[in-house]
């Protein structure tokens, strides 16, 4: 689910897309499964996964970086600037 890497943290998601809400469900079959509420078209699920990890965070959107799953629903994400104690922190809190 969540990895520390050099300067920040990777974090494997599973995203459903069209859901009524965004929010963070928690771990599914050892991904953290992430619900965003943008249809998968065109990138806008990946557009707006991008903006509310950065708002969740508490950081850039420029620190969010989509590294793999483009198209798929198993996507993995680099956040820069921020721990991994600091991440399952925020993420336990959400839940």
């Amino acid at each position: 689910m969540i990895e520390e890497i050099k300067g920040g943290v990777r974090l494997h998601l599973f995203i459903q897309p069209k859901s009524s809400k965004n929010q963070i469900v928690g771990p599914h079959n050892g991904l953290l499964k992430i619900k965003i509420s943008a249809p998968p078209v065109d990138g806008e699920a990946n557009a707006e996964l991008i903006q509310f990890l950065s708002k969740f965070f508490k950081v850039a959107k420029r620190d969010v970086t989509l590294i793999k799953g483009d198209t798929g629903r198993s996507k993995t994400v680099e956040i820069s600037g921020l721990t991994k104690s600091e991440a399952e922190r925020l993420i336990s809190a959400a839940l």
